[in-house]
């Protein structure tokens, strides 16, 4: 093709070809220079220049190549573009980079929320007025917004930085609809007398994966790609380092950066790991299995069918789903007076507010003496007497 087969070679006395993959196409464009040894290795320079512009998104066919025929078949984005179209374009950029359950939710919102809401505008049409508008007729929950949202403004993120538009409506701003408050919400632990309940109702390796479960707080998908070199026995830890999700060939990271942790083996925990070990510690690398086929589960769904429906249906307790058994540890740790900073380390929360948010009808619970204790040591009756908050303390000795 080249001098070297790189895509570089004259074309005529005055001009040098150039050969390079742009969206799929192959295309040939002369440069004006005397093809001589040095002009060749500037062309090669060039090339490789284009190809680098291509490969991060930046390069524009109509200006580094003016007066070529092919430079209007690939109009660069511009803020009229169709918001449908950009979408359907910036997924498929942005699939490979992304987690596959991540992927999945973005395709699906894409498909089902923002091309039926958004795609006919184009980008420089998009306003907050606009946004108000069409998701006020989006009868979903704020935490399904919040969802959206997050996609609609990872896109419009990256249109800004490609330099498609200067700015977006969604930067520093979401769309929050006013929602009644809830008599009752989806944080539903289980007591301990249920627990009892499902436990006796298993055997076996549900017995261990359910009791593993109530005194970890892992998430399904967490707990589901554990494997026995993550047990550190020595130091009485669990260290969480991967997830499997619904769509994922294998086990990805942790949900985020904070979910990746070492969480403290508590004994029932323990006593769930050795029984387990006698079942699964010699046939692979994989803790927890499918009890219909021994095999390492595919993904947190079949949970649902194979472990999690025949305990419940058999123990008589109230129906709730598995994710409640993250709920019952976090509602454990606080009725018992646990620090809510390390529930939310153990939980791999990045800070204790979500736990407040979240629990915080068990943590005043925590301690039913809880306030004794200062006022023993600091009320009227007490030893000790507090200083004056301007003056500090003198000793009369």
């Amino acid at each position: 093709m080249g001098r070297d087969g790189g895509g570089v070679r004259p074309a005529s006395s005055s001009s040098i070809e150039i050969t390079f993959q742009y969206q799929g196409v192959r295309c040939r464009e002369r440069v004006q220079l005397k093809p001589t040894a040095a002009n060749l290795k500037k062309a090669e320079q060039h090339k490789a220049a284009i190809e680098y512009a291509i490969s991060n998104g930046s390069f524009d066919y109509a200006a580094t190549f003016p007066e070529s025929k092919r430079a209007a078949k690939f109009v660069r984005a511009s803020s009229n573009q169709n918001i449908g179209v950009y979408l359907d374009e910036w997924l498929e950029r942005k699939t490979p980079k992304l987690k596959t359950s991540t992927a999945i939710l973005y395709k699906s919102i894409i498909r089902s929320v923002l091309k039926p809401y958004f795609g006919d505008l184009a980008l420089c049409d998009l306003s907050r007025k606009v946004l108000k508008e069409k998701l006020s007729d989006y009868q979903v929950s704020n935490t399904r917004l919040t969802s959206v949202q997050t996609c609609f403004r990872s896109a419009l993120n990256d249109a800004v930085e490609d330099e498609v538009i200067d700015s977006h409506a969604l930067i520093g701003w979401s769309y929050r609809k006013k929602e009644e408050i809830k008599e009752d919400d989806d944080i539903d632990p289980f007591t301990r007398e249920e627990q009892q309940a499902l436990l006796r109702a298993s055997r076996g390796e549900t017995w261990a994966q359910l009791q593993f479960a109530f005194w970890t707080g892992l998430r399904p998908s967490e707990l589901i790609a554990l494997e026995w070199g993550d047990i550190d026995w020595i130091a009485g830890e669990i260290r969480v380092v991967r997830a499997r999700t619904r769509g994922a060939k294998t086990p990805e990271s942790t949900k985020t950066p904070s979910s990746r942790r070492a969480i403290k083996m508590l004994g029932p925990a323990r006593e769930a790991l050795m029984k387990q070990k006698e079942l699964t510690f010699l046939a692979g690398k994989h803790i927890f299995l499918d009890p219909i086929n021994g095999e390492p589960w595919k993904h947190a769904g079949y949970i649902y069918r194979n472990l999690w429906m025949p305990a419940m249906k058999k123990s008589g307790v109230r129906w709730r789903r598995p994710y409640q058994s993250r709920h019952t540890y976090a509602s454990m740790m606080l009725s018992a007076g646990e620090n809510p900073m390390w529930v939310a380390k153990q939980m791999g929360h990045k800070d204790w507010t979500m736990i407040a948010k979240v629990y915080g009808r068990w943590m005043p619970s925590a301690d039913v003496g809880a306030g004794g204790r200062a006022e023993a040591l600091f009320g009227d009756n007490g030893s000790v007497m507090t200083a004056s908050p301007l003056e500090p303390s003198i000793s009369l000795g």
